[in-house]
């Protein structure tokens, strides 16, 4: 594979799953780790990704107080319009961090009193900015490249919530492997908001359904339901409606 493939690989990789490890990319793209390294390297002095320990970032993921070069905005604006529509008044809300779930925020009506916890800086300011929302900030170290606070003291604070429903930034969903994520730290807290949550809704575009990484986050029974751009009737939806997940 030549070097402008492997780079458009990788970039693709990156801006669907935010964040991609380097491992990662050496078994998908079946090159060394140093060329991966380079690649990474390369790509990071162009500006088009975000180089972080053991991978890359995307950058609409790192700089996520701003809506701009976000990947596939377009289909997470449709799913962030549909999971609004799920939040009642009076609600408890838990949810994590990431561009749809941010896209989701910025779609809240503005006559809607409810209660959000989350751990993410972006997604807990753009919850500041409806008038009747009351915003919990879970804290705890602050991951600073994704801005999102994990660990013990955070997981402990999800523990205390008894939510009605939590909104899950999804890395990846597969019908045998459940949801999958990429980071160990990010996966406790989501393992947490599940176990803390009356209603678990999975939010993913298309691209993420069928496809895993490498931590595992919770079998797919253990969703209730899956939010896509696409219609509900869409036949790649078709064998998780057919497991008895609700999909919108």
């Amino acid at each position: 594979m030549l070097k402008e493939e492997r780079h458009n690989v990788i970039l693709h990789e990156v801006n669907l799953h935010n964040k991609v490890l380097t491992t990662y990319l050496v078994d998908r793209l079946g090159v060394s780790e140093d060329t991966i390294r380079r690649d990474l390297n390369e790509l990071a002095e162009m500006g088009r990704i975000i180089k972080v320990h053991g991978g890359a970032l995307s950058k609409s993921f790192h700089n996520s107080f701003s809506p701009t070069d976000v990947y596939a905005r377009s289909e997470k604006k449709i799913i962030a319009h549909k999971a609004a529509q799920l939040i009642q008044n009076g609600m408890f809300v838990l949810t994590t961090g990431g561009t749809t779930i941010l896209e989701m925020a910025r779609a809240l009506p503005q006559q809607l009193h409810a209660t959000f916890f989350t751990g993410s800086l972006p997604v807990a300011y753009e919850y500041s900015q409806h008038p009747h929302i009351d915003v919990i900030l879970i804290g705890d170290r602050l991951l600073k490249n994704s801005k999102i606070t994990v660990g013990g003291a955070a997981i402990e604070q999800i523990r205390q919530v008894k939510a009605d429903i939590c909104f899950l930034g999804t890395n990846a969903i597969d019908l045998h492997a459940g949801l999958t994520d990429n980071d160990r730290d990010v996966v406790q807290i989501k393992k947490a908001m599940i176990d803390s949550s009356s209603r678990v809704v999975s939010l993913a575009i298309s691209e993420k359904i069928n496809t895993a990484q490498r931590l595992k986050v919770c079998n797919i029974n253990s969703i209730d339901t899956i939010i896509t751009e696409l219609g509900p009737d869409d036949a790649l939806l078709k064998p998780y409606r057919n497991a008895g997940l609700e999909i919108i």
